[in-house]
């Protein structure tokens, strides 16, 4: 079993009977996924909310039972994955490109649950570049904006395509090296016209499962 598999399966023993769950978006919280359809086929009553339509599709095929913020205010708990994690627990995550619905479900939650392996973790975040997501309408006005703040911004593309998140919006993959200061980049860029939202999620995590070559680490806020 890989280290993403074991922080991925690990996680799922957080949830629990009657809960209503936030399903996440990447390559370690798709083992939590499908953990949790093999236990729903044993029995366990859950209901989740997808993070994007890629784990929306997951989930119809394991035998999730999918619900809308219509349905509920409140999800008890959210398992998502992550680029970087810092010791404080602030995060980069959007490199699979759900960084807004991530963040809306995150916020909703009493719990978020991060599952990441060994590599994601960092004595400070910014060696992956930063994903913020930008409207189409003047984006090249929004990448000037943002690259004065110090970084450079390229407009994600996957396979010589222009890509669009399922929000229909644009992402700058914005390399700034270090970010010392999470929340201060963070409230920056909002301020600026056209950023939709950052991938910086900064104070949200409660328990980050990291899975490494010796079996697993639970950190906690």
């Amino acid at each position: 079993m890989n280290a993403k598999q074991l922080a991925g399966e690990k996680a799922a023993e957080l949830v629990k009977d009657g809960m209503a769950v936030g399903l996440g978006t990447g390559s370690t919280v798709y083992y939590t996924i499908q953990r949790l359809g093999e236990l729903v086929r044993d029995g366990l009553r859950i209901r989740g909310i997808p993070t994007s339509r890629r784990t929306e599709q997951q989930a119809r095929d394991v035998g999730i039972p999918l619900i809308t913020f219509a349905d509920v205010a409140e999800l008890d708990l959210t398992i998502d994955g992550a680029d970087e994690v810092n010791p404080a627990l602030d995060l980069i995550k959007g490199g699979g490109g759900a960084l807004l619905r991530e963040k809306l479900v995150a916020a909703a939650s009493r719990c978020l649950v991060i599952v990441a392996d060994s590599s994601k973790q960092v004595a400070t975040l910014g060696r992956f570049p930063l994903p913020v997501e930008v409207v189409p309408f003047a984006w090249e006005v929004t990448t000037r904006r943002v690259a004065a703040l110090g970084c450079t911004p390229t407009l994600r593309s996957v396979d010589g395509e222009l890509y669009v998140s399922d929000n229909g919006n644009y992402i700058l993959d914005c390399a700034f090296g270090s970010i010392p200061d999470p929340a201060g980049l963070h409230r920056t860029l909002k301020l600026l016209p056209g950023v939709v939202e950052t991938g910086l999620f900064v104070g949200m995590a409660n328990t980050v499962v990291i899975g490494g070559e010796t079996g697993i680490v639970l950190l906690e806020r």
